[in-house]
């Protein structure tokens, strides 16, 4: 099979289970912004080895791909067994939770805003952080006239929390100074 369909040379594309709609669908930017955010955190994994940091990003990611495929997906019982697959729910929220506050535990407390950067891998967080947010805002937009399952808007919320506490515990574990606003 080619890489290659040609499907989409007229602007639109394919969605799980059928149909086609144009490639600037709301649907399209959600699952697309999603992909971005799955795409950036394997960039942040690639910019430097922290084993406890990454071992929380790849189980993530598989979150992401079956979030994505969810997002392409109108049908609502194909859209539960991707939220199945994906193991989104009550429990994995609070895995996401316990993974804040165990990272929480090796910080000072937040005294100020901080300037997002210091070491690549911190620096390439904080890029997941704001394209996660941006993802779900995508999501909510998405779910105004569609019905998207509330534990996604849920997991992408507590996602950018917690790639925010990750970016500043690879900092500290790299002694890189933050820097208040």
């Amino acid at each position: 099979m080619k890489i290659y369909t040609k499907t989409g040379d007229n602007g639109d594309t394919g969605l799980f289970g059928g149909g086609r709609v144009p490639k600037s669908h709301p649907r399209v930017e959600a699952y697309g912004d999603v992909d971005e955010l799955n795409a950036v955190l394997g960039l942040a994994r690639a910019a430097g080895e922290m084993p406890r940091i990454d071992d929380v990003l790849v189980p993530i990611q598989k979150d992401l791909f079956a979030i994505g495929a969810l997002l392409a997906t109108p049908d609502r019982e194909k859209m539960r067994q991707h939220l199945e697959k994906a193991n989104v729910d009550e429990a994995r929220i609070a895995e996401l939770e316990r993974a804040i506050d165990a990272g929480d535990d090796e910080l000072e407390p937040l005294k100020t805003f901080i300037i997002p950067g210091g070491t690549p891998k911190a620096a390439a967080l904080h890029v997941a952080r704001t394209v996660c947010r941006r993802a779900e805002r995508r999501v909510v937009e998405l779910g105004a006239d569609t019905e998207i399952p509330q534990l996604v808007v849920i997991y992408l919320n507590r996602l950018s929390d917690l790639l925010f506490t990750l970016a500043r515990v690879a900092n500290r574990r790299a002694n890189a100074t933050e820097v208040a606003w």
